[in-house]
This record gives C-alpha cells, sequence and structure tokens, in this order.
C-alpha cells in the first residue's frame, strides 16, 4: 500500500491560511495599514472600490523595500519584524507572523510598487493567487503602494457569501476607525468609490476622537490617567448621562493594538452600576501600556486576543482609576442639600418654640383623636396644607352588582365567538400535543413563570411557551403581511427627533434609506451622520422609533442579507425584536390568554423567524417518570 500522508502545495496552504487572517475587505486593510506603520509611515491613504470587492489600495510613505525584500515578502512566514522565538517578549511591532501578505496574495491578484529612500529607482511586482507574475524596475517615490484587486476570485464560495457593499464598507469603516485611534499621530484618508469618508490629520487622542464621531465628543468624555510599575492607563471615559442604549464607542488598546478583553469590558461596566440603566452601555477609550513581556499576543492570527500575566491586579488598577475619575469629575449622583423653596413640613411644637413658624404649627397635633377618612380631625389639620377630598363610600353597590351580573353573559358570550375552531389550525396544534378545544375553559389555570415563560395543560402533558418569543412571532408575522400588502401607513410626529449615528452606522442606514420609507419611515439627512426621523410606521405604536432604527441598522450589520426581499424580511424581524413584550414582564391572565390566541392562529407557532423554539411541551410519560423514581 502506498503512503497517503503528502505535503501540500504552497498555494493551497497560503489558501488555508488565508481562511483565518483574510476574513473580508476590512482584514486586508488592517494587515496593510499596520505593515505601514511599522514601516514607520507618517501618512497612509487607502482606495476602497466597491467595497473592497474590485481594489483595496493602500499607500504609505515609510521606508519601502528592496526588490529582493518586495520578492521575499509574499512568501509564508517571511517577516522583518523578529528574528528568533525570544523576539516575541519585546515585540514593538504590529505584525510578526508573517502570514498577512502570503494569505492576500493567495486569495487575491496583488500589485506592489515600492522603493527605499535611498535607492534611486523602485520595484514593481504583481502576483496572483500565489504565483508570480512578473517584477521589474519602476520609477516611483519613496513608500509602498499596494493594490489588492478582485478579492477571493479564486475562491469563488468566498466571495459569493460576501455581504451586501453597504454591510462591507460598514466593517471597513469600523476597521478604519479602530485604526485611526490606536495611530492618532498619523495622517489617515479613506476614499470609497471617488467619495472621501475621512480624512484625519496628525493630532492628539482627543482630537482623534472629536474628528472620528463629532466635536460634541469633546464635552461628553472625562480623562482617564494613571500609571504604576504594572501598567499605564490613558485615555477617556463617558459621562453616565451621555451612555447609549446602542452603538456605544467602547474601544481597549494595548501598547498601540487594538484588542477584545471582555474581563476588562466588565471591570468597567462594573464602575457605572447604579449610575447608569441595565440597558445602557457606556462609552469609553482606553489604551494600556506594559511590558511587552507580560503579554501573549499570539494566541489568534488576527492578534486581536490578548492575554495578560497580571489581569486581577490590572483589573484593580482599572476599576480604582475609572471611579476617581467619576468622582473628580461629579459623575457620581449626591444629595443636594439646597433649602431654597423648601416646602412648608408642619412640625408638633408643643412648647412653642421662638425658632418655629407658629402659623404653620398652628392646630396641628400628632396625638389628636385621628377620623377613619383622612387620619386628621378637622380641627387637627395644619393650614396652608391642601389635603384630598375626603372619600365616600358607594351606596348604590347593589346596582353596581346587577349591572355587572348583567354585562357578564354578553362577555362571556363575546370570549366564546373568539374561540378557535379552524380544522387545519386544530390539527397543527394536536400535532404540538396542545389541546386547542380546552384553551378557553382553561384560562384561569394559566401560570406564568419567572415573568417569562406561560405554562398551560395541553393534550400529552403541560405546554411552556416563551413569551418574548412568541409575541416576536406573532408581530413579525402581522409586520411581513403588511409589507407585502404595500407597506404601512406613516405617522407623523409634531417634533421630529434627531439620531446621531457613526460614520459606519451612517452607511447602513443611507443603503437602507429607500426600503425605509416603503415601510412607513420618514426620514431625512441633516448631515454629519445626523438624521432627523420625520414619521415612522403606525403599527409600532408606543414603540421607540428611534431605538427601532437602531436595531434595524444592527440587524442590517450583522446579517447576510443581499436583496432586498431578504432586507425586508431582517427589516419586519427588527421592528418585531424592538416591540415584542420583553422577558420578564409580569401579564394578567387575560394577557396571556391573548397571546396564546393569537400565537396558536399562525401557519406555523413552533419556531420563529430565526430557528428559536417557540413552545416546548413536556408530557405526561416525562412528569411520570420523574415521580418513579
Amino acid at each position: 500500500m502506498s503512503d497517503v500522508i503528502k505535503l501540500l502545495p504552497d498555494s493551497v496552504a497560503n489558501q488555508i491560511a488565508a481562511g483565518e487572517v483574510i476574513q473580508r475587505p476590512a482584514s486586508v486593510i488592517k494587515e496593510l495599514v499596520e505593515n505601514a506603520v511599522d514601516a514607520g509611515a507618517s501618512n497612509v491613504q487607502i482606495i476602497i472600490k466597491d467595497a473592497g470587492r474590485t481594489l483595496i489600495q493602500v499607500i504609505d510613505n515609510g521606508c519601502g523595500m528592496s526588490a529582493t525584500d518586495a520578492r521575499l515578502a509574499f512568501e509564508r512566514h517571511s517577516t522583518s519584524k523578529i528574528t528568533q522565538a525570544a523576539d516575541l517578549f519585546t515585540l514593538h511591532t504590529m505584525g510578526f507572523r508573517g502570514e498577512a501578505l502570503a494569505s492576500i496574495c493567495a486569495v487575491a491578484q496583488v500589485e506592489l510598487i515600492t522603493m527605499r529612500k535611498e535607492d534611486s529607482v523602485g520595484t514593481k511586482i504583481c502576483i496572483s493567487g500565489s504565483k508570480v507574475e512578473s517584477q521589474e524596475p519602476y520609477a516611483t517615490v519613496p513608500g509602498s503602494n499596494f493594490k489588492v484587486k478582485n478579492l477571493f476570485f479564486n475562491v469563488p464560495a468566498r466571495r459569493k457569501f460576501l455581504k451586501k457593499d453597504s454591510v462591507e464598507l460598514s466593517n471597513i469603516v469600523k476597521e478604519f476607525e479602530r485604526l485611526a485611534l490606536v495611530n492618532p499621530g498619523i495622517g489617515l484618508e479613506i476614499t470609497h468609490n471617488d467619495s472621501l469618508i475621512h480624512q484625519l490629520l496628525p493630532g492628539t487622542f482627543k482630537q482623534r476622537i472629536s474628528s472620528l464621531y463629532g466635536k460634541t465628543m469633546d464635552k461628553q468624555l472625562i480623562p482617564i490617567n494613571v500609571e504604576t510599575p504594572i501598567v499605564k492607563i490613558e485615555g477617556f471615559i463617558g459621562l453616565p448621562e451621555h451612555a447609549r442604549r446602542r452603538g456605544a464607542l467602547q474601544y481597549l488598546f494595548v501598547n498601540g493594538r487594538n484588542m477584545r478583553h471582555p474581563y476588562f469590558a466588565k471591570a468597567v461596566l462594573s464602575c457605572y452600576e447604579k449610575l447608569i440603566a441595565a440597558d445602557v452601555q457606556p462609552n469609553y477609550f482606553l489604551n494600556f501600556t506594559v511590558d511587552p513581556a507580560t503579554i501573549d499576543v499570539n494566541i489568534h492570527p488576527t492578534k486581536n486576543e490578548i492575554k495578560f500575566e497580571n489581569e486581577q491586579a490590572i483589573w484593580q488598577i482599572l476599576v480604582a482609576a475609572i471611579r476617581e475619575s467619576l468622582g473628580k469629575f461629579n459623575a457620581v449622583p449626591s444629595i443636594d442639600f439646597n433649602t431654597d423653596d423648601k416646602p412648608a413640613i408642619p412640625v408638633f411644637n408643643p412648647n412653642g418654640n421662638a425658632h418655629v413658624d407658629e402659623n404653620i404649627n398652628e392646630g396641628y397635633n400628632p396625638f389628636a383623636q385621628q377620623t377613619e377618612s383622612t387620619g386628621f380631625t378637622s380641627a387637627s389639620r395644619p393650614s396652608g396644607i391642601n389635603y384630598p377630598s375626603q372619600r365616600r363610600t358607594p351606596t348604590n353597590w347593589e346596582t353596581l352588582y346587577n349591572d355587572f351580573n348583567n354585562a357578564a353573559p354578553s362577555a362571556i358570550n363575546s370570549q366564546e365567538e373568539e374561540k378557535f375552531e379552524d380544522d387545519s389550525l386544530q390539527k397543527q396544534t394536536l400535532d404540538l400535543g396542545i389541546d386547542s378545544t380546552a384553551k378557553d375553559d382553561d384560562a384561569d389555570s394559566l401560570i406564568q413563570l419567572k415573568n417569562r415563560y406561560i405554562i398551560s395543560p395541553a393534550a400529552s402533558g403541560l405546554m411552556v411557551i416563551d413569551q418574548h418569543r412568541a409575541h416576536v412571532l406573532i408581530l413579525y408575522t402581522k409586520y411581513m403581511n403588511g409589507l407585502n400588502s404595500g407597506g404601512f401607513s406613516t405617522q407623523q410626529v409634531i417634533f421630529p427627533e434627531v439620531i446621531t449615528l457613526s460614520p459606519s452606522q451612517n452607511i447602513i442606514l443611507e443603503s437602507m434609506q429607500e426600503s425605509l420609507k416603503q415601510i412607513g419611515f420618514d426620514i431625512s439627512y441633516l448631515g454629519d451622520n445626523a438624521w432627523t426621523v420625520n414619521g415612522y410606521p403606525s403599527v409600532l405604536e408606543d414603540v421607540n422609533p428611534n431605538e427601532t432604527l437602531m436595531k434595524m441598522i444592527d440587524s442590517v450589520a450583522n446579517g447576510n442579507e443581499v436583496t432586498d426581499e431578504d432586507l425586508k424580511t431582517q427589516t419586519a424581524l427588527s421592528m418585531a425584536q424592538a416591540a415584542a413584550i420583553p422577558a420578564g414582564k409580569q401579564l394578567s391572565n387575560a394577557e396571556m390568554e391573548h397571546l396564546m390566541n393569537e400565537l396558536l392562529t399562525l401557519p406555523a407557532p413552533g419556531y420563529t423567524p430565526t430557528g428559536l423554539p417557540v413552545i416546548s411541551i413536556i408530557s405526561t410519560e416525562e412528569i411520570s417518570d420523574r415521580f418513579s423514581r
């Protein structure tokens, strides 16, 4: 039998590695910009075509490369950042693995033009799918000019699953914002389809935040600055009153590198307990400076996950620094002891002390005999205080009782008319093990568990319904029917509200504007990433339209929709999730019964649009087994 284990060709190995490093166009920009930073560039220009599908071009004025280095840079595990394993503990560069350029050229057509400052002529190299097509001398300026064309041209499955241009461009802008925040001293510019998105000049960290997110951010932040032998933490945190329900700006950096660290993020949130509501998040921009030997950045190829040696100590330092800043800038609520315009409070003064206002205390005696109606006799009420009128006991209770008895049969008859009698639905509910004929009779037996689940007897045992998911499914069906029949009418508002978005969110909303208009939203662009909501679909009723819009933007950014029909589906789902009964809300018996009746009239009541179960049946056999042990 012949040997079966063989070495993979370099082109295949590079494509496999590219799956970890290059996930979308934003990943290419991250790797190329970080290489430019490592090359000492003071200015970086990014040019995008078709959200990165057609072209990603990164131009920098860094040190450049020689002809030999330019050829070798695209080989796997080739790098100028480290020479031995010990260098991993003294890293001062963004890249070091030598996988980025090899991964990019494995799934795209790459053209590199580069020249060193000491050279008189540069070099141009073209690579397609890891194969070098040409390399020749080229007249250029010092620095590097990368052109990445037709990303994933040789991996059609990966290219097919790229999201809409608006979504991919939003991801690119988010990545650009992270790179811009971590490198405030570098000038950065990004252009998409010949339209300038950002042009940032070198400046301070706070100036860079204001340039990205608007000048209003300047008044919403308070500084953090603490230095210990273990860590130096500097940056800014948001005032509690400017916390956001959606789209909170939360960034953590370490040694000039972006990172995701849930442990430290939780530390920040713990400092805002009792200062902000449970459903909002604070803004923060925090940069940690530590000894490179005390962290490990070599956990994942993207280098966003960092392991700290002194996590617990840094946690305590971070919490203490944030609480100190919140207290120093009066962000912590305080008790107001101001006595101006204080209300007149009656004080019992049997001795008639001179410092007590006799007019207020006149006739006031807490030991006087009280009446059953108000607690004070008519003579003992202090003057100057308005008391509610005495509540009278109704004398016509017999008439009220008779009216109630007369109205009861009509109410019962109306409930009987609403009973579900459709044979096809009865078959569906029986398939789920639900006794649909007993719902009205068993209405009083409905139980709400933990303000989240509704429990009811069923034909085969107990039926448990998730109230939030059930309402999402009901509203989703209602909204989809409305969208498919021409959309909803628009409810105009008297005072239009203004919402301010981040640049990445603004891109998403621009792409959704026509679709939102069809379903009943009336929005207009004010400029500088600000929008005004002039009207919203009438079906939203008491739901906050701003919150609904933000949730729809987040859903589209995280979804895979590529057509208008998919966007319509995602819109209906986002509206349903925003308007649905939340888990934790207490319901009355009538509300539970109404919810169940609406749920059981749906064609498929068992699962939400995202595939989550709505109804679960605990069979009688399962219950019997528990008691047979």
